[in-house]
């Protein structure tokens, strides 16, 4: 199913009743005194959610090309906007930064340096807008409503109520004030040239005309697939359309997960050699389909172009699914963040082998079509 289709109803999901919310008024355009504006991006969360904001950027250098383009990031995330086209500057932070006055006084000093006139927090939480509010901007857009976070809507004074539930969607509808209404979506994700070459010659040691990429990690036990289902998934990828599938990995124990990957595919799987974000995306981006839980590969993935289908338990694809391309869920772990952070992965669980492989045939059949037309 697609990212924008209904969760289905299942033993895992509570629906309660939820009051209409009364809509605000939407906030009056800001009036920029220059062609040549200074806009600050504050997002510091996870990489696949900083994935997911790139089109932010984007969207501002499109219709200001004169602009300068400045983002905030921890250090987790840099990776994947350090070199982004549209951004000039890249200010990193290192994590929990806010929790100490001496850092708080060097991300001030920092970010009062860019002269911002338009700050846009794209997160919604206590930090993101601190950061917005140290910087200066006369301006500091941020969201109105649920997505107004913690304390984050005393530190905005352009507020947005967003419609969309995307977090692609709803950051872009952040840019609204700025007078940017449904811009087109783009990623323009940074891989560095001897990344790129590097993967290249690393696909030139596979005979298989065809690349499926298999990602059994995530951040919450809550999050992960089966292993044994990867590998199952793999024997059929290879059965039916010729697949080998990679195995893919981060930590030790992401390893252990795609070393049962390639020991229950018989033969169909490889695992992946040890690889940086970077040289990640490069793979990722030589890839004909990539399989993944809710992490941040996963938008990696759909920001390179490569055929994506994200697997959903503990998360809403609605919410942070694999944009524009397939989602698969069967039952969602409901609860709080923490709750669902902590339960087991029976939601996940509820995803058969045959619904992805039935999601694989979805994509072959589309493929086929095309080169028939």
């Amino acid at each position: 199913m697609s990212s924008g289709e209904k969760t289905p109803k299942s033993g895992f999901q509570k629906r309660s009743k939820t009051q209409r919310a009364v809509q605000p008024a939407p906030p009056a355009p800001i009036k920029l005194a220059t062609e040549s504006p200074r806009f600050l991006i504050s997002r510091m969360s996870a990489i696949g959610d900083t994935i997911l904001t790139l089109p932010v950027a984007c969207a501002l250098r499109d219709r200001f090309p004169n602009a300068n383009i400045s983002w905030i990031v921890e250090e987790k995330s840099a990776p994947v906007v350090r070199r982004h086209s549209a951004v000039d500057e890249l200010i990193v932070l290192p994590r929990g930064w806010f929790t100490s006055p001496s850092r708080i006084r060097d991300a001030r000093r920092q970010l009062r340096a860019l002269e911002c006139d338009v700050s846009i927090d794209c997160q919604g939480m206590t930090k993101s807008s601190l950061a917005c509010y140290l910087s200066g901007a006369a301006h500091r857009i941020g969201y109105a409503g649920k997505h107004a976070r913690e304390l984050s809507r005393w530190f905005s004074n352009v507020q947005v109520n967003p419609v969309f539930h995307h977090l692609t969607d709803r950051s872009l509808e952040l840019l609204i004030p700025l007078g940017i209404h449904s811009p087109s979506v783009r990623w323009d994700l940074p891989i560095a040239g001897p990344a790129q070459v590097w993967a290249r010659r690393y696909r030139n040691t596979i005979e298989s005309q065809r690349i499926a990429i298999l990602n059994p990690g995530a951040t919450w036990h809550s999050k992960r697939w089966l292993p044994e289902r990867f590998g199952a998934t793999a024997r059929y990828l290879y059965d039916r359309y010729g697949y080998t599938s990679i195995a893919v990995w981060g930590t030790p124990f992401d390893r252990a997960m795609a070393s049962d990957i390639v020991a229950t595919s018989n033969g169909t799987a490889i695992l992946a050699p040890e690889t940086d974000l970077p040289h990640l995306a490069a793979m990722i981006e030589t890839a004909d389909l990539f399989i993944s839980n809710d992490t941040g590969p996963l938008h990696m993935a759909v920001a390179v172009g490569t055929k994506t289908i994200g697997l959903y338990g503990a998360t809403k694809p609605g919410d942070s699914g694999p944009y524009g391309q397939t989602a698969i869920q069967v039952a969602y772990e409901s609860g709080s963040a923490r709750q669902r952070r902590g339960a087991s992965n029976a939601a996940m669980c509820a995803i058969g082998v045959e619904h992805v492989c039935q999601a694989v045939d979805e994509i072959e059949h589309h493929r086929q079509m095309l080169v028939a037309a």
